[in-house]
């Protein structure tokens, strides 16, 4: 079968790779139709992670059932599935509390938690921007899709990662209804979380970016777009709050935030979050952030490179403020969100900008790292059919 494979920093080839097969008895294989590259690829593409030459890349991954384990006993083949970028057992003591996002079965590495399709230190499972992916324990981790899967997979397919990893922001952040929210970072997943935060009934929401094409998709969902080239969005939101700030916010970016004119600063979005949140406010972290950081100490230092960065802890004390933070645990979220999706109450597809075929993958990755314009996100299809 053919795959996106990672053959080194920025560089994707299109290749053949052995075919994706059961491999236990609760595994299902899926014919995937529609994969997504999601900005945290972009980590292990630009080789600022330990993510190894030769494995297939994606984790927000949709398709068609082709073949069940001897154990499977609810997914049929040919049902339409949307598959959680964290591969859980649905057993573990993480799992039994709803963290399948932190899965202790799943992961090999006994002092971690937390497994991923094709995803560095996230488990040696492959990544589904390929023909076909296996699954493991296919009836916990595929969530099968009503009869308008075919025709509405751009939607459904947010439900992988980027929708629930928003919701998730603001899920940690409280947002509640008549809320002030401050997004930083207008990417898919900081889009996510601006269309989340209106989902829940925030009376204002802020997003904040230089990404003048993604502002204008803020903008489009009613969002206020601060341009941060031109602007400060704590000024911003203190000027229009009487001084005290939003009432919460989500941070979208990570450790790779840099700003207008290009220097890193892993801190950057993170403290300017702290600043603008209200005394007592609440914030959530979806941004990734890691331990080791391979590529930090040229362009940031040796303590960026070990994960070491300067937050603002003292005035995030001295605010009151809380945080939290860590990847999304997608099974918590996602039935509700494909239920409002079917009922036409939510389109998180508004954020797709290109459908490519596999073998476009390549040439994908390059426009979506450098940003370029109208490359907001991009969906490979490896059936070909957009």
């Amino acid at each position: 079968m053919k795959a996106a494979v990672y053959e080194g920093p920025r560089t994707v080839t299109v290749k053949e790779v052995p075919d994706a097969r059961i491999e236990h008895p609760c595994d299902i294989l899926v014919k995937i139709t529609t994969t997504n590259i999601c900005g945290s690829d972009l980590h292990m593409y630009e080789g600022r992670t330990s993510f190894e030459t030769g494995r297939s890349m994606g984790h927000e991954n949709l398709g068609e059932v082709v073949e069940v384990g001897s154990a499977v006993s609810k997914v049929e083949v040919g049902d339409h599935v949307v598959l959680p970028f964290n591969v859980a057992c649905g057993f573990c003591k993480q799992c039994e509390q709803g963290l399948t996002n932190y899965c202790l079965t799943m992961q090999p590495e006994p002092s971690l938690a937390g497994a991923a399709y094709g995803f560095a230190e996230m488990g040696p499972y492959q990544g589904g921007q390929a023909e076909y992916l296996r699954v493991p324990y296919g009836d916990f981790n595929a969530l099968r899709l009503g009869e308008d899967a075919v025709e509405r997979q751009n939607d459904y397919v947010m439900l992988a990662d980027v929708f629930p990893t928003g919701y998730h922001a603001t899920e940690m952040a409280g947002v509640s209804p008549g809320d002030q929210t401050l997004v930083y970072g207008a990417g898919p997943v900081g889009l996510m979380a601006a269309y989340s935060a209106m989902l829940r009934g925030a009376g204002r929401v802020w997003v904040a970016d230089h990404q003048q094409d993604r502002l204008r998709k803020a903008e489009e969902i009613g969002a206020v777009a601060i341009d941060t080239t031109r602007e400060d969005p704590a000024e911003v939101v203190k000027e229009a709050t009487l001084g005290l700030g939003a009432d919460n916010g989500c941070e979208c970016v990570g450790y790779q935030a840099h700003d207008p004119g290009g220097q890193e600063d892993a801190a950057l979005t993170l403290n300017g979050l702290i600043d603008s949140v209200r005394f007592t406010g609440s914030l959530g972290v979806v941004g990734v952030f890691l331990p080791e950081d391979p590529g930090a100490a040229e362009a940031q230092g040796e303590l960026a490179a070990q994960g070491r960065i300067p937050f603002d802890y003292g005035l995030m004390w001295f605010k009151g403020q809380r945080m939290g933070t860590g990847q999304a645990p997608v099974k918590r979220y996602n039935r509700a969100l494909r239920d409002l999706i079917a009922s036409g109450r939510a389109e998180p597809g508004f954020i797709v900008s290109h459908e490519l075929s596999l073998d476009e993958a390549p040439s994908a990755y390059a426009h979506f790292d450098n940003r370029d314009e109208g490359w907001t996100k991009v969906v490979l299809h490896p059936d070909g059919h957009g």
